[in-house]
Order: C-alpha cells, then sequence, then structure tokens
C-alpha cells in the first residue's frame, strides 16, 4: 500500500477546511438574508423570498466554483450545420398563412437599464433616439405594424428591474389606444456582497438613502426565473403562445423576422429547436462580445469574463472565435416551463466586482441570458446581417442612428438605400458628447453621413446647420480652444484641429 505523504495528509485537512468555511460562509449568508426579510411587510418579503431563493442558488454555486468555468482545451469551433447561414433560411420562403405562426410568438424586450451612461435619469428605453420617437415607442410601432399587417396578436413583454418600472409603467399609459398587449415583470432584486466578509450590505429591505446601493438587478440571466415566478409564463402558455423572441430594448435592429420564426415553426413536433441564437460576424468593435463554441458535445455561450487571463488576446482575435451574440434570442415556451420545473437551467456565474461610492468593494453575482442554450433541445445558432445588430451604447451610436445613414419605417431602421457600400461607419466622440444633453447642444443639425466611413471628434466642437462629413474626417480641438463648423459645410478626408471660430459680426 502507498504511504501517504505529508502533502496529501495537508491537502485533506485543506479541503476539509475549505469545505466547512463555504458551510460557514453559506449559513452566515442564510442568516443574514432571514433578517433582511424580516425587515419586510408580507407582500414584499413574498416576492423578496422568491428572489432570495435564485439569489441562494447562486451564491452556492460561486462558493463551489474554482477558478475559470471553462478549461480552455477543450473547447472546438461549433460544428458546420450548427450555426446555419441566414441566407439559408431565408430561401425556406414564408407559408401563405404567416399570421398563424405569429399568434404563437410573443416579443420580450430587456428594460432593466438605466440611461446613466450617456447622462440620462431614468430608464435607457425613455430616451429619444430618432425624431422625438424613444426606444420603446419604436418597438410599439414595430410590434403594432406586425399585428396591423397581418391581423395577428403579438404581445410585448417588457422585462423592468425595480430601477426602471416605476417610470416604465408611468409611460405606459401612453399607448393604451394601440393595436398591442402590453405585459410587463420585474426581474430579481439581489444584495450586492461585501467582496471581504462575503456577506450583504443591506441594512434593511428598503431602497432608501444609502441602502439603496445595497441591490443590485442580476444580468438578463433572470428572465427566465423571474418570468416563471411572476405567473407570465403559464398566463402565456395558456393562450398557446410557443415561443419568445428575447432581445435589449436598445438594440434598433431586433425586430420580429418572419423567415427566423417560420423556421421554427416549420421543425417536425420531435425536432422541434427550442433555441436559436442570432449571432453576426466580429468586426474589430466586437472583439469582446460572447461567442458560440462547442464544449463536451453542447453548444455554449463564451463569454470574455470566463476567459481565462492567458487566453483573452485568442479570443478577441476576429479568426479564431468568427461570430458574436447579439442577444437575440428565439426560445421555447414550453421548454423554460419544463427546464425551469426540474430547476435544469445551468447559467454560468459573473462576478461583477464593483466599487461603491464610498470606497467599498463589493461583488454582483450574475448570469447572461444566452448561456442557457446548453440546456436546450437541438439549439442553433442563425448567422445574421449585421443590420440585426444596432445597439445603442453610447452618443457615438445615437449620431449613427438620427443621421440620414437610416431611414424608419413604421419603427424599424433600414440601412439608407442612397448609401452605396452596406458597412456602418466607424465614429468616435470625444467626452464633450458623452451626455444626451451635451450632445445635442453640439449640432444644429445632424450631419449627412451617406458617404462617411471613419469620424473622429475630440474637444469642444460644434457642428452648424447642414454640414456634411465623407470619407475619413478628423476634428481635434485641443485643450482651451473651441472648433465650430460652419452650416453647410461639406468636409471629405479632412484633418481639421487647432482653434476655429466662426463668429457672427
Amino acid at each position: 500500500m502507498s504511504r501517504l505523504t505529508v502533502a496529501d495528509l495537508t491537502r485533506g485537512v485543506m479541503t476539509e477546511f475549505q469545505e466547512k468555511l463555504r458551510q460557514q460562509h453559506e449559513e452566515s449568508m442564510h442568516r443574514e438574508l432571514q433578517a433582511l426579510l424580516s425587515t419586510a411587510d408580507e407582500a414584499e418579503a413574498e416576492i423578496s423570498g422568491k428572489d432570495f431563493d435564485g439569489f441562494k442558488k447562486l451564491f452556492h454555486r460561486f462558493l463551489q466554483v474554482k477558478g475559470p468555468s471553462v478549461d480552455w482545451a477543450k473547447i472546438n469551433r461549433p460544428p458546420e450545420d450548427s450555426i446555419r447561414p441566414y441566407e439559408k433560411i431565408k430561401t425556406e420562403g414564408l407559408p401563405d398563412n404567416i399570421t398563424a405562426s405569429l399568434n404563437k410568438l410573443a416579443v420580450v424586450k430587456l428594460n432593466g437599464g438605466l440611461g446613466t451612461s450617456m447622462g440620462c435619469k431614468g430608464p435607457k428605453s425613455l430616451i429619444s433616439v430618432r425624431n422625438e420617437n424613444t426606444f420603446l415607442d419604436l418597438t410599439v410601432r414595430q410590434i403594432e405594424h406586425l399585428n396591423k399587417t397581418f391581423n395577428a396578436d403579438v404581445p410585448l413583454v417588457l422585462m423592468n428591474s425595480f430601477n426602471t418600472d416605476e417610470d416604465t409603467k408611468k409611460i405606459l399609459q401612453k399607448y393604451k389606444h394601440h393595436r398591442v398587449n402590453i405585459h410587463t415583470f420585474n426581474q430579481s432584486r439581489y444584495p450586492r456582497i461585501n467582496k471581504e466578509s462575503l456577506l450583504p450590505i443591506a441594512k434593511h429591505m428598503g431602497m432608501s438613502g444609502e441602502n439603496g446601493e445595497a441591490w443590485y438587478p442580476p444580468g438578463h440571466g433572470d428572465v427566465y426565473a423571474s418570468f416563471s415566478n411572476c405567473g407570465l409564463l403559464d398566463k402565456l402558455l395558456a393562450e398557446g403562445k410557443e415561443y419568445i423572441f428575447v432581445s435589449n430594448i436598445d438594440n434598433l435592429g431586433a425586430t420580429v423576422d418572419l423567415f427566423i420564426l417560420h423556421h421554427l415553426m416549420s421543425q417536425p413536433a420531435d425536432r422541434r429547436c427550442e433555441f436559436i441564437m442570432e449571432v453576426t460576424d466580429k468586426t474589430r468593435a466586437d472583439v469582446k462580445g460572447g461567442t458560440l463554441i462547442q464544449y463536451e458535445d453542447h453548444l455554449r455561450l463564451l463569454e470574455i469574463a470566463q476567459v481565462p487571463k492567458a487566453h483573452v488576446d485568442e479570443f478577441k482575435s476576429v479568426t479564431k472565435f468568427k461570430i458574436f451574440n447579439t442577444n437575440n434570442l428565439w426560445i421555447s415556451l414550453p421548454a423554460i416551463k419544463r427546464l425551469q420545473e426540474k430547476n435544469a437551467m445551468d447559467l454560468e456565474i459573473i462576478v461583477n466586482p464593483k466599487t461603491l461610492d464610498g470606497g467599498l468593494n463589493v461583488i454582483q453575482l450574475e448570469t447572461a441570458v444566452g448561456a442557457a442554450i446548453k440546456s436546450f433541445n437541438n439549439a442553433m445558432g442563425v448567422n445574421v446581417p449585421r443590420s440585426r445588430f444596432l445597439p445603442v451604447k453610447t452618443s457615438s451610436d445615437l449620431l449613427l442612428v438620427m443621421s440620414n445613414l437610416y431611414s424608419m419605417d413604421a419603427g424599424s431602421l433600414t440601412m439608407s438605400k442612397k448609401r452605396e457600400f452596406p458597412s456602418t461607419p466607424h465614429v468616435k466622440l470625444g467626452s464633450s458628447f458623452t451626455k444626451v444633453q451635451e450632445f445635442l447642444c453640439r449640432f444644429e443639425s445632424i450631419p449627412d453621413m451617406l458617404e462617411l466611413d471613419h469620424l473622429t471628434v475630440s474637444g469642444d466642437v460644434t457642428f452648424g446647420k447642414n454640414v456634411s462629413v465623407k470619407g475619413t474626417v478628423i476634428i481635434i480641438a485641443n485643450h482651451g480652444d473651441r472648433i465650430d463648423i460652419p452650416a453647410g459645410a461639406m468636409l471629405e478626408n479632412k484633418i481639421v484641429s487647432g482653434n476655429l471660430r466662426i463668429l457672427d459680426h
């Protein structure tokens, strides 16, 4: 019999010690959560109790996980047939009666985010993006147009967070007479964890004062649990809905695609595809986007946060991982019901470290909606045109969608026919343009950008009316200087720097 070495014994003691430590952390967390719940009223305690059940599962798994959640050596490219080109799906055509398929669909928009990164208060979906229309207006118009055109009943479901719920509900009054049924539900509210003690920083269940910082919405992977908890999943199933189309509300390219819908509906019942992830070709701008991989015989979403540090450059390479996830997802409702009941939804944990204003280090445990792809049967990717991915994350994105590069029809934006090549120009606006209000003050009208390849603007720059920019244009006002681009100016392949003031006389 081989002799036990000191190292073996130490290892045994260590694992036992770590196991005890894990149990202690878990017990302490459960005690704290119970104490928090006792500060809530009955109705709130019931909702928060369900939220905390989900949080406990996540925390338990967080304590178990050691190191990166993927073994880099096991990562393979997805098999050819697991990611279909959109063109191939389009050749299947459409049935005479697309209404029957539409009546089995609901559209879910992820509406939990605030407009803070763009200097706006309140929900991001209420920022005006085009002719005074907000993200929410455009979404409602798109679905209403579908319902009217095909005499269908596609409902809109908004997943709000505690940050956006109240403001969103106030605004929904204005769509009362639109032909679209709107439902809302709230994603969970989880406690932020002190990085050192691994305990919640909340003092009570309230959201007032400093305690407001103690809570966070746990990423869009929470959609499955909260959709199920609030009863909407059962309601939609009872109404005969079979699929949901899920996307971020700030992705203006994420409209209902009839070809993908028909593809889903035309599968034989025993081989039903339960999950489609729309992916698109990576460009240099998308190197951080999640990608699809083959891992232990399953399609799986790989996010940059899961990549071991030594492989981050490889992950960002456009040659090895050619596609990325647009977060436009088509998901079977009966499958969500089955997986929720079996507690079989396995989503990788994203540990998101934050430093609060007072300097306290906390962690947020989050999940991503697309990570569930590996739990569904016959899941696949569809490689869609870039036009289905048009997110507005920054004022640079906003400039593009407000410009004449896009034309708008029934709430949908499409690249203008007048642009000769399909790629989107690369726009980089400096910090003077970050906040939407400041951004709007700097343009008397949005420049003509039909022939633009690249625009960089930095410093104190303003644009007069009817300016057009073509090719590559770089405008840099040095610190303390100001550049006013005069009305009617045409800049083609120009660098403007220094100081340029057009004075009225």
